[in-house]
């Protein structure tokens, strides 16, 4: 926000006046080559010369389905991330997050999470042979708690939001030698999330969709995606055309969607959070402005759908194209509906929904 500038070698996390850093990359139709792509193993790491210079802790992460959804709209896809490892998009953030952090030296790992983040957190360093401590809301799904603690991360369950668990490691991180891997308070986790954007491209045969539909709590997909965009365009790849990127929250912890409404570029934070799909309840984003300016610059929206809606949804998705759904992904379809009676969306549209993660790890909100 700055511009202020760092040796890509030193361990940091945000910028000395408390915004996100940026990773770039020297980029020009020579960095990478679409045809390179053809023979390259099936993970995110195909893109390597655009990721963290650095040995991969991989799993075997990205490439996720793209599938065609005409039951519900003759142009909508939906990109299925609960077929990554851990079960959610949080496997791309946290490939190249903890792959710089072993290479810069950390040995200790903490993070503040609704849930997933932690389960991939854990799985990675675990990967690595890292010490892994997390920090999640005492309702946090039962699924990724065990996950951590199979996983053999400390675990630390906090009566609180995502917010609370933040201050928890914010306060004790530098007593117990721990590096954070919060949500965009690295520059690292965006790079694994903008891998999504160079995917939808290549599944798409390079033309983007009109809209993009993504469930938005903290908004590294986001922030990522709209970032792979523009170094697409650096190296030739695409054109200057970017869907309407659609931020979809919970009506009980909408501050993106709140901000946006009314016309702010930073966003409050939203009062008594609360919604049952946990990775939608971030109820203060350190990217609010980075994610109000894309959206703003792409055309797009920011709205909300109630859990009943999300949830409805979900099952649907479910029952009738065989992707089990998170709330979150339902949240997607839920919007697209809304958007679309409303005319936002037009039929003729090419649009994709993003499910974030798979429904098994949310049992009890879909009981």
């Amino acid at each position: 926000m700055c511009g202020k500038t760092y040796d890509w070698h030193q361990l940091i996390n945000t910028c000395e006046c408390g915004k996100p850093l940026k990773a770039e990359y020297d980029l020009s139709p020579d960095t990478l080559q679409k045809e390179a792509l053809r023979d390259r193993e099936p993970t995110l790491w195909r893109y390597r010369e655009v990721l963290p210079p650095c040995l991969p802790i991989s799993l075997g992460e990205g490439m996720t389905p793209l599938h065609h959804v005409e039951t519900f709209g003759h142009k909508w896809y939906l990109k299925d991330e609960g077929m990554n490892p851990t079960a959610s998009f949080k496997a791309r953030g946290m490939t190249t997050a903890v792959s710089m952090a072993k290479h810069l030296g950390v040995k200790k790992l903490a993070v503040p999470s609704a849930g997933n983040a932690a389960g991939a957190m854990s799985a990675y360093a675990a990967r690595a042979g890292m010490e892994a401590h997390v920090f999640v809301p005492a309702d946090t799904p039962q699924a990724c708690i065990q996950e951590c603690e199979i996983h053999g991360a400390h675990v630390n369950l906090i009566n609180g939001l995502i917010t609370d668990c933040a201050a928890e490691v914010a306060r004790r991180k530098a007593d117990e030698g721990w590096f954070d891997l919060s949500t965009l308070k690295e520059p690292y986790r965006a790079e694994g999330k903008k891998t999504m954007g160079y995917e939808l491209a290549e599944q798409m045969d390079w033309q983007l969709p009109d809209a993009i539909v993504y469930p938005t709590g903290g908004g590294t997909g986001l922030v990522g995606m709209w970032k792979a965009f523009d170094e697409m365009e650096h190296m030739g790849w695409i054109d200057s055309r970017r869907p309407k990127m659609i931020s979809v929250q919970a009506e009980g912890c909408a501050p993106i969607a709140t901000a946006f409404k009314n016309g702010e570029r930073f966003a409050t934070e939203f009062p008594n959070a609360h919604t049952s799909a946990s990775g939608l309840r971030v109820p203060k984003a350190i990217a609010d402005f980075v994610m109000l300016d894309l959206i703003r610059a792409s055309g797009g929206t920011a709205v909300t759908v109630s859990d009943e809606e999300m949830i409805a949804a979900a099952k649907e998705i479910a029952s009738k194209t065989g992707v089990f759904a998170c709330p979150e992904g339902g949240a997607t379809l839920a919007a697209a509906r809304n958007l679309t009676e409303a005319t936002f969306l037009k039929p003729t549209d090419t649009v994709v929904l993003f499910n974030t993660g798979s429904g098994l790890k949310y049992l009890e909100a879909l009981a």
